[in-house]
């Protein structure tokens, strides 16, 4: 159970600005990566849980709550990606109303470009993040 108000030195406040400054400097280098093949962060964050649900699971409501985002929000996303050709939307046998979303090829080859490029920047931050993490300890 944590501490209501934990005792924090400066070697802890400067791990968690450092940890923070960390994951902003990975969202920024995501979100540049995105922009090059015309993606916006949200549309590539979207492609990318899309890719890792169970089929099953894929939907509007998937997506709207692996980005965190209300219903109809995550419905505008999925349209821009439905108008970009990178998803298709199916209806289900079990209620007509649902559709399951699923990446059309070319979003699975800019995903899996987008993705290799990432994971190289995963691993040049890990001892980085290694470390910051066994700050908190």
């Amino acid at each position: 159970m944590p501490l209501e108000n934990p005792v924090l030195n400066d070697e802890d406040y400067g791990a968690l600005a450092e940890f923070r400054f960390a994951l902003r400097q990975f969202q920024a280098f995501s979100g540049e990566r995105a922009a090059e093949k015309g993606l916006t962060p949200q549309q590539h964050q979207a492609l990318l849980a899309l890719r890792a649900a169970p089929a099953e699971e894929a939907t509007v409501g998937f997506v709207a709550r692996r980005l965190l985002l209300k219903p109809h929000s995550a419905t505008g996303l999925i349209d821009r990606l439905e108008k970009l050709g990178l998803v298709t939307r199916h209806s289900t046998a079990a209620d007509r109303r649902r559709a399951q979303l699923q990446l059309t090829p070319s979003a699975l080859e800019l995903l899996a470009s987008l993705s290799a490029t990432h994971k190289e920047e995963i691993r040049r931050l890990r001892p980085l993040l290694q470390t910051l993490l066994e700050r908190f300890g």
